[in-house]
Parts: C-alpha cells; structure tokens; sequence
C-alpha cells in the first residue's frame, strides 16, 4: 500500500540510466527510454545516461564512475539480469555495492508474479547502495522497467511516501564515514 502525504515539498531526484547490452543503440533502446520517460514524467532530473557492453568489469566501472559523481544520486540499469553466460550485470552490481537491498529482488519477484507468473523466477533483478549512491539493475524487458518503475521505484524515490522512502534517509547513508 503506498500513501503520498501532499502536504510535504516533492524533491526531485538526480537519476542516471544504464543499458546493459551487446546489441543496442541508443536509437533502439527501448528499455532505457521506458525508464527516462518514468522517471521525468515522475518529476526527478536525468542526470546521466549510457550504454555498456555485458562485461563486468565495464558495468561495475561505468558504476564506479557514476557513483563519484556528487551530480547522481541514484543508478538505473536494464539488461542483463537473466541467467545466461553474458548476463553479468548482478555480478557488477555487488562487485560496487557496500550494502545490498536485498528486499528490493523478493518485491520485484513479487510484483513480476502477477505480471509473468513463474517467469519471474528468471530474473535476478537486484538493489543496494553505494557511496552514498542507490543502485537498481533491473531487467531489460520494457515491460519489466515499467513494473519495477511503477509498483516500487516511483514511491521508495518520492519523499513524500509513507510510511519511509529511500529519499528521507540519503543524508544517513554515509555516515559511517563521518568522523566521530
């Protein structure tokens, strides 16, 4: 259940949007433009956009580099959370992740039943955070992001959500690094 409380100030979020693929371009990226279109329509800021080849190592760089960035505050990936051999972009994201969310995956499950039924199961979309940064990899079917997007991205990034969101508590994600 998910309850917006209006009288609070929405705060938009800086977001950036990897595509994970061997054989996109920007021009057929379907799934990149399906999260670029939810998330301004939703009121948040494109803060970066790309596309990588499913190879760990670029995937957790491209991560890496976005995650230094003070300009983004939260990383969207499509592709390659299957279960094939080139799909490595889970791996990536816990080669960067200092804490994973680990719910994120079993509500994303959750709502893909309802959707595709035990199809979910072939999915390994995951969360976690980073430098201060949240970092989502979801699937690279548009229909996937859409889901991910509307049923858990759209509230846990909107401040004004209650009970909690992932916004309120940005300020505390670091502050095992504060000095005491």
């Amino acid at each position: 259940m998910s309850r917006v409380d209006e009288s609070k100030e929405f705060i938009p979020v800086r977001i950036a949007v990897l595509t994970v693929s061997d054989t996109r371009q920007a021009a057929d990226d379907r799934s990149g433009d399906t999260l670029v279109e939810r998330l301004t329509g939703a009121g948040h800021l494109l803060a970066a956009r790309g596309i990588v080849t499913d190879d760990r190592d670029k995937i957790a760089d491209h991560l890496r580099a976005w995650i230094a960035d003070p300009a983004v505050d939260v990383i969207l990936t499509t592709g390659g959370t299957g279960l094939t051999g080139r799909d490595v972009t889970v791996e990536a994201h816990r080669d960067v992740y200092e804490k994973e969310i680990e719910a994120f995956g079993t509500v994303f499950t959750i709502v893909s039943m309802q959707k595709i039924g035990t199809s979910a199961v072939q999915s390994r979309a995951c969360g976690g955070v980073a430098g201060g940064t949240y970092l989502f990899a979801l699937p690279g079917s548009p229909g996937a992001c859409r889901d991910a997007w509307d049923e858990i991205l759209r509230w846990q990034l909107d401040y004004r959500h209650k009970p909690c969101n992932f916004v309120e508590i940005f300020p505390r994600l670091e502050e095992h690094r504060r000095r005491k």
